[in-house]
């Protein structure tokens, strides 16, 4: 069967065997960008049994649309989100939808998590900046004074296995953990909070753990972000638009934020103009679950979805 890939992933040579084994003819784009709706749209009229793509690489129901899809057995996303892919489209045309989670991902997340959260309060990017630019001539006792995390209160929005997984960390810091989801999560020791403004007023550290879905586009934004506690930290792994990030500048510069860390943004590669001149704010390139342990695994579980899925049975991490 043929496959086609947007974009060679890492340790791809070193994971393929199994599609090789199995016969199947693969057709790697060599391209190393996103690849567009027309390009998509006119390489799967070539007809495929399989694709893998990548979060960047959207798959609305109009790229689907045309006989020669029809063969089109499985989409396998190399990622844990998937809302590039119209997975009720795929549905509606019998292709099977695959995402690709796994432990080793969900840590890496959530230590990036810790690790913005940890820079935002030491003030990392400022000190670093300024070491850099050859300003440091001694010692001084008030430069560059952060703050303890030792005590505080850790809002996560969202305990599902990335919170959960940041939760638990904030134990070695002696932290009070309280958390928003849609209900209690079963087995959890940790404070619920039914209602998103109660943690907001009450958490020194608020992180993101949610999926992008309608209701949770701009959760954070100009209504809710006047509630933030005094001297508040906004850290954001989840998906860039659940955050009004032009929202989040205003609240930085008023000063209802002590400051914003983000891997991913509203409109990815763009960050908020205003957000890139801020010193309490830390942006990075959507790199939190960029380890090698990790993104291995995503390259396994791809793979083996396509492989298991074109043999004809239902694969694992199934989205419908």
């Amino acid at each position: 069967m043929k496959i086609f890939v947007t974009r060679k992933i890492p340790f791809w040579d070193a994971e393929i065997k199994p599609l090789v084994d199995a016969g199947h003819e693969l057709v790697v784009r060599t391209e190393n960008s996103a690849i567009s709706a027309a390009e998509m749209k006119a390489e799967l009229a070539k007809g495929y049994d399989g694709l893998l793509t990548l979060l960047t690489d959207k798959i609305t129901a109009d790229i689907l649309a045309g006989d020669t899809n029809k063969q089109l057995k499985i989409i396998a996303n190399y990622a844990v989100g998937f809302d590039n892919i119209d997975v009720a489209a795929c549905k509606e045309r019998n292709i099977w939808v695959t995402n690709a989670p796994s432990d080793a991902v969900n840590e890496s997340v959530a230590e990036m998590a810790w690790t913005l959260m940890l820079a935002l309060t030491r003030r990392l990017n400022e000190a670093s900046e300024f070491m850099h630019n050859a300003a440091y001539t001694g010692w001084e006792p008030g430069i560059f004074m952060g703050s303890d995390m030792k005590g505080k209160t850790l809002g996560i929005v969202g305990m599902g296995r990335i919170g959960s997984m940041v939760a638990k960390r904030a134990q070695g810091f002696e932290m009070k953990v309280m958390y928003h989801s849609h209900k209690p999560m079963e087995g959890n020791e940790f404070e619920y909070k039914a209602n998103l403004e109660d943690l907001l007023k009450q958490a020194d550290y608020i992180t993101l753990h949610v999926p992008l879905t309608p209701e949770t586009t701009h959760l954070i934004n100009g209504k809710n972000l006047p509630l933030f506690k005094k001297g508040a930290f906004l850290v954001n792994t989840a998906r860039g638009p659940v955050v009004n990030e032009a929202e989040v500048a205003e609240a930085l510069r008023a000063g209802m934020l002590a400051g914003y860390g983000a891997d991913v943004l509203e409109n990815e590669p763009h960050p908020q103009a205003e957000l890139l001149q801020m010193e309490n704010v830390i942006l990075t390139p959507h790199i939190a679950s960029a380890t090698t342990t990790a993104r291995r695994d995503m390259t396994k579980i791809a793979i083996g979805n396509l492989v298991t899925a074109l043999a004809g049975t239902a694969p694992a991490n199934m989205l419908q």
